[in-house]
């Protein structure tokens, strides 16, 4: 164990999932009001992690954990900087308000105490990806964040669409997480470390490595699928299927951004390269663009949010990845403000649809009077998402225009698509805020009035942070933006933004990007239908794609699975012998390892040869069987030759065992065999017969060689002498054979018990099913009516 308060880090990270275990329980005997209770974990584990605040600030690292298998450096260990404490506070902080927000969301749902679990978990798994410093522990916790999400996207599992936005959530990012892995074994190969402590100090290693490309590609398959990048971005959208608290906590601070972490956690070392500056611009830069447009065109509150957040985060991989002095103070000082304001948002969203009964836009006005503290909690948030000051999106949209203004060609391109793109986030954050609170009162499904504390606590609390964060930009930049910034450029860094702002092109660039608002949200309906008629042109886009390729892979399964699975047993018998015997003989000749075939020894006595005899004659006799129950017999005969053989030579338990065995199948089989015909059947033709025969001489013959080769190579005692060492000293046993089964080879022969229970267990429930249907035979009534469908028959 490494560093201080290692067991207090452990506790923060495991008690989400021991208050998941809780939470049913709690949410049966105390309803509702057990938010209140659960809500003290994360807060719980807030309070831990802010306690390393000061010691990060001033550019330490905090490093902890446990060896788990030494041998392989696999180690369940931990690793804070300014990135990953940042993530923890917003993960643990947010979360804290996300379950006090459920808490009064799902008040009287049937379900609650479930929910309460799954949320729980999730928590539990993102705080793991970024807390994580073994690579196994990373994708072990970023695998369970699929996972999670596929349970709280489709909570609702009774309606279609949420099964379907959980499996197609669950494809996408899973499919990542194995793109991720097959990274990470490359980086591991690479540089010979599993931790991402130390592979911090290995950039020119990965960098310079002849594999560089195929692990950047690897890796943003990872981050991409999670992050919910052009193409992949589809599946984010589709996940507003779940209960709006899952909605705030997925966009605000959980798995969508962990594409974001992975790709800030190895800039220091992936970054700086061509490729990484190509791709990750151009991909994020689409991502900004497709995500502002298509929230245009929607008028559900929680999808115009939605796709928002798709827009968000393709702004924040570009700025990881466009390379300029600011550009990484950018998506920090953004990614902080994103998560803010985007939060409060979702809740708003949630508290209109709870309070009001609709979240179409279009369907709302004039609640301001009604719901006066979300309208003030709503207005804040979109002050700051739409980049005003005094609020901290405003800190983070001056940098922005700070980090891409240039005069080159690439640094007008990107200007231009942040510009549009932060436009348009203009436009759907006042949307939001606006449109459902102004204007003429509007007769909603539902009485609309203001929610109980436990809704729009969260909410305003994370809106007026955006703003105390802002008016106290020294204090956040010295204890999160700068550590963050540090930690994600692999050098010491200093934000000084503040809300005086940079006074030039950045300015400028602001004030159009206001301009430009402001001209389409007054034209909004109008922009709404621009855009339907151009995606309506431009046809099905990726998520129609998503259902034709599981469509198409489901009728590719069932085709191949038609050709090796086709339901007769002796065509998977003939191919796994002609399979077993191609393994056995092809790759001995290839390489030209046949074994020297030794000469018949001359010392072979008369008895020992005799049951060699009676070995052939048995097996002769089994091929020239003209029933099954002779064939069974015969076979018996060979399988107790070969036993006695085994005595004669040395090994009386082998023996033994052989006997037992030949006993028990010969006495199993005939019993067997009474229930049924044992006349001849054999329907195979001679070409059948033929090559039935041929392979199995061909196994035959491999397993000979393979005998052969083995017996010739020199023989090795490490084993032999490791069981006549130990075998009394640790088992405490005289009989070798027997403590290698029982003991070192415990669990092996508990599993082959296992086995032969089971089996037993359903040739039982077979026996009793075969004794029921044949008393239910016997009845009166299954008489009669078999009668009746014998005369049916007979018409």
């Amino acid at each position: 164990m490494i560093g201080d308060g290692a067991a207090l880090t452990f506790l923060a990270m495991a008690l989400p999932f021991v208050a998941a275990l809780l939470a049913p329980l709690l949410v049966r005997r105390l309803g509702a009001n057990a938010a209140w209770i659960l809500a003290l974990v994360p807060a719980f584990a807030f309070a831990h992690f802010a306690g390393f605040l000061p010691e990060i600030a001033a550019g330490e690292v905090v490093t902890g954990g446990y060896a788990w298998v030494p041998s392989l450096n696999l180690s369940f260990s931990w690793f804070l900087d300014g990135l990953s404490l940042t993530f923890a506070l917003l993960i643990t902080g947010i979360g804290t308000l996300i379950v006090l927000y459920s808490g009064g969301y799902m008040k009287g749902h049937a379900q609650q105490g479930r929910f309460f679990s799954f949320i729980l978990m999730f928590m539990g798994s993102m705080l793991g990806v970024v807390v994580s410093d073994s690579f196994l522990m990373l994708f072990v916790f970023w695998e369970l964040t699929s996972i999670t999400s596929f349970l709280l996207i489709g909570f609702d599992h009774s309606r279609e669409a949420s099964r379907r936005a959980a499996l197609q959530a669950l494809v996408v990012t899973g499919g990542g997480g194995l793109l991720l892995l097959a990274g990470l074994i490359f980086i591991w190969n690479m540089t010979g470390l599993t931790q991402l402590s130390l592979l911090l100090h290995s950039g020119d290693i990965l960098r310079e490595s002849p594999f560089y490309a195929a692990a950047l590609f690897l890796v943003l398959g990872g981050a991409f699928t999670k992050s919910a990048q052009f193409p992949f971005h589809f599946w984010l959208p589709n996940a507003m299927e779940a209960p709006t608290p899952v909605s705030a906590y997925l966009h605000s601070a959980t798995m969508v951004k962990a594409g974001v972490y992975l790709l800030m956690r190895l800039n220091p070392v992936m970054g700086d390269t061509p490729a990484w500056e190509i791709l990750l611009p151009f991909f994020g830069g689409i991502t900004l663009l497709v995500g502002a447009v298509l929230a245009i065109r929607q008028s559900d509150l929680k999808l115009m949010l939605a796709y928002t957040t798709v827009a968000s985060l393709g702004l924040l991989v570009m700025l990881t990845g466009f390379g300029s002095p600011y550009a990484i103070e950018a998506a920090v000082l953004y990614l902080v403000a994103h998560s803010l304001f985007k939060g409060a948002l979702f809740m708003v969203a949630g508290i209109i649809d709870h309070e009001a009964g609709t979240r179409d836009v279009t369907k709302l006005g004039g609640l301001r009077f009604a719901m006066p503290i979300t309208f003030v909690a709503a207005l804040f948030a979109a002050i700051s998402m739409a980049g005003l000051p005094p609020f901290f999106g405003f800190l983070a949209k001056e940098e922005i225009y700070a980090a891409l203004a240039g005069p080159d060609p690439r640094s007008v391109v990107f200007t231009i698509v942040a510009i549009i793109g932060n436009a348009l986030m203009f436009v759907i954050a006042f949307a939001v805020a606006l449109k459902p609170f102004l204007g003429v009162k509007v007769e909603t499904p539902k009485h609309a009035h203001e929610g109980p504390v436990l809704l729009w606590l969260g909410p305003l609390v994370l809106s007026l942070l955006g703003l105390a964060a802002a008016l106290f930009s020294a204090v956040a930049h010295a204890y999160v933006t700068s550590p963050m910034a540090s930690a994600v450029s692999g050098e010491a860094v200093t934000v000084t933004i503040s809300l005086v702002p940079h006074i030039g092109l950045p300015l400028a660039l602001s004030v159009l990007t206001v301009v430009l608002g402001i001209l389409i949200f007054l034209a909004l309906d109008r922009a709404r239908s621009a855009v339907t008629r151009l995606l309506d042109v431009l046809g099905p886009g990726p998520d129609r794609g998503f259902d034709h390729f599981i469509a198409g892979l489901v009728r590719l399964s069932w085709r191949v699975t038609k050709v090796i699975q086709n339901g007769r047993l002796e065509v998977y018998v003939t191919v796994t012998f002609l399979l077993l015997a191609f393994v056995l003989l092809v790759p001995p000749v290839l390489n030209g390892e046949l074994p020297d075939m030794p000469a018949w020894p001359s010392d072979v006595r008369f008895h020992e040869l005799a049951f060699f005899v009676i070995a052939v004659v048995g097996l002769i006799a089994v091929l020239a069987a003209r029933d099954r129950l002779t064939a069974i017999v015969s076979l018996g005969i060979q399988g107790f030759a070969v036993a006695v053989i085994f005595l004669l030579f040395g090994a009386p338990d082998l023996s033994f065992t052989q006997f037992m065995v030949e006993t028990l199948s010969v006495v199993i089989l005939a019993l067997v065999m009474t229930r049924l015909r044992l006349s001849p059947s054999d329907h195979r033709t001679f070409g059948e017969f033929l090559l039935d025969a041929a392979i199995a001489t061909a196994g035959g013959l491999g397993f000979a060689l393979l005998l052969l080769k083995s017996t010739q190579a020199p023989f090795s005692t490490t084993l032999t002498d490791f069981f006549n060492a130990y075998s009394k000293v640790i088992a405490h046993g005289a009989n070798v054979v027997n403590v290698i089964i029982v003991d070192f080879r415990g669990t092996d022969t508990l599993g082959e018990i296992s086995v032969v229970m089971i089996t037993g267990l359903a040739i039982l429930a077979l026996i009793r099913i075969r004794v029921v249907s044949v008393a239910a035979a016997q009845t009166p009534v299954a008489r009669l009516e078999g009668r009746n469908a014998e005369k049916e028959l007979r018409k």
